[in-house]
């Protein structure tokens, strides 16, 4: 690591270079300001050592030019013990520390150690910042149909605005996806992305969670907690599944819109929030407001840019790039030699209809390739439900069979229609209720009067 020396005492040069060295680092010398600019501009140095007392540019602008030039670089300020206010001054214009004159040895390499320790942190922010720009970035949301063309458009246009934005799709289209890049393309990339589970708590808990609470506003609050809308504060907060929010918290949440402002549970200090709020969810919002479950206010300002996610079915052109990407990351991650979807299993990709989306073939082609023993994704390591696509149900007979009542002859037919939809289904009663477009609990309540087991699927 490179230390820059900036004094113009020789003495004090020898003696920080002599030092500096002994710790294995690698000194650099200036001796005056004009000087230090020079080196900063070829070396890439992690700290700097800095006595304000310079002849010609003076220590402080010095400073403010390091910074001018690289904000996250470590200056920390050599100065008399008379001249300690100026120190003090400096740290002020973004000095790391300062160390008074005459100096200890100790002390001096304990305030480097520290600086060196706040260069590697910065460092590593900054590396984890732009991973998460590339893993959130656009490149990661794979598709070339048309309808997804005008996503990637929406995205690049609604990112750097201020406005509110609403993402409307069926569940595993790829909405906290969307939002995700959209925040790492913003002017808050830098800043927190905080998801808020919106259906998945009570009340009383997601009031809690989003606002906050001063200590004794509830049993057990035994300390005062920041709300999701502080932590949020200078980024984006994240609300998915928007349309389960109860009607009492949504009128919160479009104060808090409106006004940039509110109060923790059991508080009465206002507190400001500069968080962008990005919505999402797979319910009809238009219909909610109509039947008075969702606020056409909170409506309105949620909806002032809509980015519509197609269901895969509307884009089978991008099945072949989706499931070649996923093939590709979980052979990675799985240290697996299959490289390839044979003809066959892409056809059956294409065929099926994907009830769950994206997040279903993300499954069916990371279940096939851990699976996997050779170099080639076949239809063997499918699951039933893929492989069986075409798979059609049983027509009712045309009169009762066998001398059956009609009464009978229904519960037959039923019967036999709800097994087939379970062997299409490979077992999995929510998809089964979804291919005969019932409720699940209908489904499962259809079951149990028909004497239906899981056991009598394969018979």
């Amino acid at each position: 690591m490179k230390i820059l020396i900036v004094d113009d005492e020789e003495v004090l040069q020898d003696v920080l270079t002599t030092l500096v060295r002994r710790e294995g680092y690698e000194p650099l010398s200036a001796k005056s300001g004009e000087e230090a600019i020079e080196v900063l501009a070829r070396e890439d140095v992690d700290l700097v050592l800095l006595d304000l007392m310079l002849p010609g540019m003076s220590g402080m602008e010095v400073l403010r030019q390091i910074h001018r030039q690289d904000p996250d670089q470590v200056v920390v300020i050599i100065t008399a013990y008379s001249s300690i206010e100026g120190a003090i001054e400096a740290m002020r214009e973004g000095a790391f520390d300062y160390i008074p004159k005459p100096f200890k040895n100790e002390e001096v390499l304990i305030t480097i150690k520290k600086g060196l320790e706040r260069r590697r942190l910065t460092a590593e922010n900054k590396k984890l910042r732009a991973e998460l720009r590339q893993r959130y970035g656009l490149g990661n949301i794979i598709g070339k149909s048309k309808s997804m063309q005008r996503v990637f458009k929406l995205i690049q246009l609604a990112a750097p605005s201020k406005s509110n934005i609403l993402i409307l799709g069926e569940s595993g289209t790829g909405k906290e996806l969307v939002a995700k890049a959209i925040h790492h393309h913003s002017r808050r990339a830098d800043g927190p992305f905080v998801i808020v589970n919106s259906g998945s708590m009570p009340n009383d808990l997601l009031e809690s969670n989003l606002f906050g609470h001063v200590k004794g506003a509830f049993t057990g609050a035994t300390s005062s907690k920041k709300g999701l809308f502080e932590v949020a504060a200078g980024g984006s907060i994240f609300f998915d599944e928007i349309g389960n929010i109860p009607l009492e918290t949504q009128a919160k949440l479009l104060r808090v819109m409106q006004e940039k402002e509110f109060m923790r549970l059991g508080g009465v200090e206002t507190v400001r929030t500069d968080a962008r709020v990005i919505a999402a969810t797979n319910a009809d919002l238009e219909k909610l407001v109509e039947s008075g479950a969702f606020r056409e206010d909170l409506y309105y300002r949620l909806n002032v840019i809509t980015i519509e996610l197609p269901p895969l079915t509307q884009r089978t052109e991008d099945i072949p790039l989706l499931a070649r990407h996923f093939l590709a990351q979980y052979a990675k991650e799985n240290d697996k030699k299959i490289r390839e979807i044979s003809p066959r299993a892409m056809e059956l990709l294409l065929d099926y209809r994907w009830p769950g989306n994206v997040r279903e073939l993300e499954n069916v082609i990371e279940r096939a390739v851990v699976l996997s023993t050779d170099e080639v994704l076949d239809v063997d390591l499918l699951p039933p439900a893929v492989r069986e696509p075409r798979a059609t149900l049983e027509a009712p007979p045309a009169e009762p069979l066998n001398g059956l009542s009609f009464k009978e002859a229904v519960a037959s037919y039923e019967r036999q229609l709800i097994l087939n939809a379970l062997r299409q289904a490979g077992g999995v009663q929510k998809r089964a209720a979804e291919r005969l477009k019932v409720k699940p609990t209908t489904f499962h309540e259809m079951m149990k009067r028909l004497n239906i087991t899981s056991d009598m699927i394969d018979a």
